[in-house]
C-alpha cells in the first residue's frame, strides 16, 4: 500500500523560501525560527535555483570563527545549486529510497518545474504510520499547512 501513496498527499505546502541576494544571517534566523533544516532558494520569477541547508550554513559559522568577522555574505555564496527535486505525483516509496541512499533531510517538490512545497523524512514516516494504523482504510491527511511564507 505504501507504493500507492504519492508525495502530494504528505508534502508540506508551506513554502519558506530564500532569495540569492538575501543576507545569510537573516536566512539562518528564518530557518531557526521556523525550525526547519533547509529551504529552497528562488529567483525573482519564482524559479528554483538552489537550496540552503543547515550544512551549508555551517560554513558561515566556521568563517565567523576563523575570520572573526561579523559580515557573513549572501545566500548565493553558501547555497547548493543543481539540486534534486521531486515531482508531486512521485510515489512515497521512491522518495523513501532516495532518503535512505542519500544524506538530504528534505527535497523541494515541483509541479511543471514550479516549486509547490517540500517533502521530508518525517513526512515519509507519517505515510508509514498511516498505512500501519488500524484506520488505514481512510484517505491520507491533506498536505500540511496551506499558507505561503516567503522570506
Amino acid at each position: 500500500m505504501l507504493a500507492s501513496l504519492k508525495v502530494k498527499d504528505y508534502m508540506s505546502v508551506t513554502k519558506i523560501t530564500f532569495t540569492p541576494d538575501m543576507d545569510i544571517l537573516r536566512a539562518i534566523h528564518k530557518m531557526l525560527e521556523a525550525r526547519i533544516s533547509g529551504a529552497p532558494v528562488i529567483d525573482q520569477r519564482g524559479n528554483l535555483i538552489g537550496f540552503l541547508s543547515e550544512k551549508d550554513c555551517m560554513q558561515v559559522a566556521l568563517d565567523a570563527a576563523y575570520l572573526q568577522d561579523g559580515a557573513a555574505g549572501r545566500v548565493s555564496e553558501f547555497m547548493t545549486d543543481g539540486i534534486d527535486t521531486i515531482e508531486v505525483d512521485t510515489p512515497i516509496i521512491e522518495v523513501a529510497e532516495m532518503f535512505l541512499k542519500g544524506s538530504f533531510k528534505r527535497y523541494p517538490v515541483v509541479k511543471d518545474n514550479r516549486l509547490v512545497g517540500t517533502i521530508t523524512r518525517q513526512h515519509i514516516l507519517r505515510a508509514l504510520e498511516f498505512i500501519s494504523s488500524p484506520e488505514s482504510t481512510q484517505k491520507p491527511a491533506k498536505p500540511l499547512a496551506k499558507q505561503s511564507v516567503h522570506s
